[in-house]
């Protein structure tokens, strides 16, 4: 027996039960406890000087927790455009999107899944890169950092 719910809710979250009649048994329970969150984003403003090296936590607020547990993949976007730079699986090694010019040879995954950035660009600023860890399929926390590029 399974309960089905769509377009889910916070308002969702308590407590279900599940009861049927068996026999010769009789009745059978049982209840768990739904918590319904919403998707987790935090946003962040880094600034950097022109040809220094830039590392951007994946998940600030995470450091507790093994993010090399989880899928997760970097991004970079602008102008509502996103760009994919690189993605990582669970005990595997990091695969680069090599295909961007503007990125190909300047990003590198650093400690803790942190991203590397080097050298900066006066193009890196304004751009939105973005980490999403993909704790399970319908659960993926975000965060995205903007940056701030400054001359010498």
């Amino acid at each position: 027996w399974a309960l089905h719910l769509k377009n889910v809710t916070v308002s969702l979250s308590g407590q279900y039960k599940c009861s049927f009649a068996t026999y010769p048994y009789g009745t059978k329970a049982a209840k768990i406890q739904l918590i319904v969150k919403a998707e987790e984003e935090q946003h962040y403003v880094k600034e950097v000087r022109l040809n220094q090296t830039l590392e951007i936590p994946c998940l600030e607020d995470t450091a507790s927790e093994n993010l090399s547990n989880y899928p997760l993949k970097w991004l970079v976007g602008e102008n509502g455009r996103k760009e994919e730079l690189v993605t990582k699986e669970p005990s595997s090694p990091a695969v680069y999107r090599n295909g961007s010019a503007l990125y190909g040879q300047r990003v590198r995954l650093g400690s803790n899944n942190a991203l590397k950035i080097f050298p900066i660009k006066i193009t890196d600023d304004g751009r939105v890169f973005s980490c999403h860890v993909v704790y399970h399929p319908e659960r993926v926390q975000k965060s995205s950092t903007t940056v701030r590029v400054f001359g010498k």
